[in-house]
């Protein structure tokens, strides 16, 4: 009775996935409200994803010869201003600081919504001769935007992000690192996060403020929408010209830097639910999950059974493991394990200690496994490894299944109205036809993938001969 209870505060995702969405975040015990309209208090369990996820990510970035650094929260309005373009871009989500204390500032302060003109003023002084480049740096914090609408992990006024900040002598030099950044966040989405990503380039419209390009990584969540999962931009010299980041070349010549910017957020937390999860809660893959293996003790106050559990415990000690010895029924464990997207379970009880075996539940598939107990540790490491490479093939199965094709506008809305997903479609490359067809359905353009195809010659707008394949959807 008290594990249906428990699954009943969750709103069914087929009834209402907004709903639901909330529900798991809220029951999952995430994240909290706070008294600061559109900001979250991100709890223990929602913070140790974010840790794992940083962790891990960090890891790889270092890899390839990134350094860590952290540049200040705000920014003058005049540095703001000084790329036209940029600032445009980001002026309406832009908190202001206008007060220090009681006094009036003299020049108000941008906090920061991203950190490119921080580093760029860092750059102008900081890089001198061919011999300070290239310049890898990256920082781990906060921005903040000002959003109107609102979603925990989605779409915050403040969230965490990490964000990557690169100079380099030559254009060849920048793009080769755009793509080498994305490739990184594409292959980390795919083996950590078990979430299969296509790999593309936005259109002109679609690309960030003040950058030359921009690229993406974009996945498909449950309810057919897609998300934005991280980006990463080719600057050229544009913002170098407009802060005078020069170096002095080996041919004795001044010269502009080329730069790059990459990121990705806790909104990949938000993708990790609505990829993953079920109505019973999250489903977590077993490398970003706090707790990978739950022990329950089954009428633990029966002789043996806790020290048995806690022996379990010991011989798990190279996994993510807890022992749930509380009072609650074994039911209610059972369904809580199953809120939080604990990968594995493992039930012991007098009867599985006389037979000398335990039972292992998959949060993923609901699989109840007999193991004994003398194979625990190997049986564990197997189940977690293929738990994590099924949860990125059903996803994978699951965007392609709900993946189209559209030769003409009207077989584009039926597909946006009536089954929600990816539609790959040819364009001419005019944004004209893009704004049609964002005004028409809603839809936007998620990338042009580096893998083309020609689906056929002409543009599914206008008919007018077409350059593109690209992907389209409804997006968070």
């Amino acid at each position: 009775m008290a594990e249906k209870k428990l699954v009943e505060q969750i709103t069914s995702m087929e009834e209402d996935f907004a709903q639901w969405y909330t529900d798991v975040v809220l029951k999952s015990d995430l994240i909290g409200y706070t008294s600061v309209k559109g900001c979250m208090a991100i709890k223990p369990a929602g913070y140790a994803i974010w840790e794992l996820i940083q962790r891990q990510l960090d890891d790889r970035f270092r890899e390839t010869g990134v350094q860590n650094v952290y540049m200040p929260m705000f920014i003058p309005e005049s540095l703001l201003q000084k790329e036209k373009d940029h600032v445009e871009g980001f002026a309406p989500e832009v908190a202001w600081v206008t007060h220090g204390g009681l006094q009036p500032l003299a020049e108000r302060l941008c906090v920061r919504p991203t950190s490119e003109t921080l580093f760029c003023d860092f750059y102008k002084n900081d890089i001198h001769s061919y011999r300070d480049l290239p310049r890898v740096y990256n920082q781990w914090c906060s921005v903040v935007r000002w959003e109107k609408e609102t979603r925990p992990f989605l779409r915050s006024r403040e969230f965490l992000w990490q964000e990557g900040h690169t100079a380099h002598a030559t254009a060849d030099e920048a793009e080769a690192r755009t793509i080498q950044m994305l490739n990184v966040y594409a292959d980390f989405c795919e083996e950590v996060l078990a979430i299969p990503v296509i790999r593309g380039r936005k259109t002109d419209k679609e690309k960030f403020a003040g950058a030359k390009a921009t690229y993406t990584i974009e996945a498909l969540m449950h309810d057919g929408k897609a998300l934005q999962s991280g980006t990463s931009h080719d600057f050229g010299d544009g913002f170098a010209k407009a802060f005078g980041i020069q170096y002095t070349d080996r041919d004795n010549t001044l010269k502009y830097v080329h730069q790059t910017s990459w990121g990705v957020t806790t909104r990949l937390i938000g993708a990790l639910i609505m990829v993953h999860g079920d109505n019973s809660g999250l489903v977590l893959p077993p490398k970003v999950a706090p707790t990978q293996v739950v022990i329950v003790p089954i009428q633990q106050r029966k002789e043996g059974v806790l020290e048995k559990a806690a022996q379990l415990k010991d011989r798990l000690c190279h996994f993510r493991v807890k022992v749930d010895d509380t009072d609650k029924s074994p039911g209610w464990k059972f369904a809580e394990a199953e809120m939080r997207g604990i990968p594995l379970r493992v039930e012991i009880g007098p009867k599985d200690l006389a037979a000398g075996k335990c039972v292992l539940v998959r949060r993923d598939t609901g699989e109840k496994i007999e193991c004994a107990l003398d194979e625990i540790e190997t049986r564990t490491g197997a189940l977690l490894d293929q738990i994590q490479s099924e949860m990125l093939l059903r996803a994978r199965a699951h965007r392609d299944a709900h993946t189209f094709t559209a030769y003409h506008m009207d077989e584009m809305e039926r597909i946006l109205n009536e089954t929600p997903g990816f539609v790959k479609a040819m364009w001419c490359g005019s944004q004209a036809c893009e704004d049609q067809i964002k005004e028409r359905f809603a839809a936007t353009s998620r990338c042009m993938p580096f893998e083309q195809e020609t689906l056929s010659d002409v543009c599914v707008c206008c008919g007018k001969p077409a350059r593109k394949m690209v992907y389209w959807g409804k997006a968070y």
